[in-house]
Order: C-alpha cells, then structure tokens, then sequence
C-alpha cells in the first residue's frame, strides 16, 4: 500500500518541474502551458491522495472540476497561440508586443 507521504512527495516533484519548466525555458508559449497543466496535475494529485486517505469524495470532485478547467485553459491559451503564430511568425514570448498598449 503507498502511503500519504508517497503520493505527496510525488506531488512535489511534479510541481518543482513544472516551477522549474517555467523558470528555465520562458520563451515557448507551448512549453509555459505544459508548465502550467505539470502544476495542476500536481495539485490534482494531492486532492486527490488526500481524498482517499480522508475517505471523502468532496476532492475527487474538486479534480474533475479542475480538469475541466485546465482542458478550458489548454484550448484558450493554444487558440491564441496559433493566432499570434498567424499575426507574428513567431511563438517566442520576447518578441510577443503586439498586445502591449
């Protein structure tokens, strides 16, 4: 049986990668959002260890919620991407100033 601290430490090291993606590569639009859902699915995770270990259901809910809301982002941030990509010839954040004011 894998204990609570098993799934938490995994849950940590999946969201120290997702940190450390951000930090080390910011200048791919498609890395940054692999970052993001890296760190979701660490918060996802936890709920969800945290759910079976209480014996309550309300975090599995909670992670349904959030997949939800992540495939939403994903979808959002990927359509920008392609019209940026359209307008810009780029995906590179530093020469991404179009939507400076």
């Amino acid at each position: 049986m894998i204990s609570l601290s098993e799934f938490l430490i995994v849950a940590a090291i999946l969201f120290g990668l997702g940190i450390a993606g951000m930090i080390v590569n910011r200048k791919n639009i498609i890395s940054l959002l692999m970052s993001i859902e890296l760190m979701l699915l660490a918060v996802n995770t936890n709920f969800i260890a945290f759910s079976h270990f209480l014996g309550n259901n309300t975090g599995q809910v909670f992670v349904f919620f959030i997949l939800t809301v992540a495939a939403a982002e994903a979808a959002i941030g990927l359509a920008i991407m392609v019209v940026l990509y359209r307008k810009v010839d780029t995906i590179e954040v530093q020469k991404l100033d179009t939507l400076k004011g």
